[in-house]
């Protein structure tokens, strides 16, 4: 009977202090979506939703880039402008934070920087990189793609006609078949400079900072 007691004990114990640790312990699984933002739009927010509903990440974070090393600088709108846009779609979900790392680091960015970098400053995080299947075929001009997979996941979001390439069995890779809205950034900028009424394709609040300051209008 001694014994009996003891072993529930021992038990209660375990369920009581280790499980809650061992729970604790486990690291916060981020979602990074890299992009220029240029603007900020809703089918954006579309996927950074869908994988927080329906995959095992916790959080997705915005890294916003100031220069992405295969296009040119002169079509970004300015840095601060487009951060703070991305700010103000986010700033009412609690599931998504923004990070501006990638201002405060040598230009061009590349991912694995940024990666390495994150992964040092935040150990209790395991970073999974979210990207387009539309980027895959050339994925081996990224610099050191294969480190980067070696060290990392990657969770793919298809894009319609998506043919393939050599990373799709790769062990780090994972392609989802996710909602997606066919809205481009560049198709958003074009609309704006020919004055069409786009309100439904921005968060709103997006929409009403773009009016006021008369962002892509020129």
């Amino acid at each position: 009977m001694v014994l009996f007691w003891n072993d529930l004990f021992v038990r209660a114990v375990f369920i009581t202090f280790a499980i809650p640790s061992m729970i604790y312990m486990m690291p916060q699984k981020i979602g990074l979506f890299f992009g220029s933002f240029n603007p900020i739009h809703i089918g954006h927010m579309v996927i950074a939703s869908w994988f927080v509903e329906f995959t095992d990440i916790d959080k997705v974070w915005f890294v916003v880039s100031p220069q992405n090393p295969f296009k040119e600088k002169k079509s970004l709108l300015a840095d601060h402008h487009r951060l703070a846009l991305v700010r103000i779609a986010v700033e009412d979900d609690a599931r998504f934070q923004v990070s501006d790392i990638e201002f405060k680091m040598p230009k061009p960015s590349f991912t694995i920087d940024t990666l390495t970098y994150l992964e040092e400053k935040y150990p209790d995080k395991k970073f999974i990189l979210l990207t387009g299947s539309d980027q895959l075929p050339t994925f081996d001009k990224w610099k050191n793609p294969d480190r980067l997979l070696e060290l990392y996941q990657m969770y793919v979001y298809a894009r319609p006609g998506y043919m393939g390439s050599k990373y799709d069995h790769h062990s780090n890779v994972k392609i989802f078949n996710s909602p997606l809205l066919e809205i481009s950034s560049t198709f958003i900028r074009q609309s704006i400079k020919e004055k069409k009424d786009i309100r439904y394709l921005l968060p709103s609040r997006v929409w009403e900072y773009m009016k006021e300051m008369h962002f892509y209008e020129v």
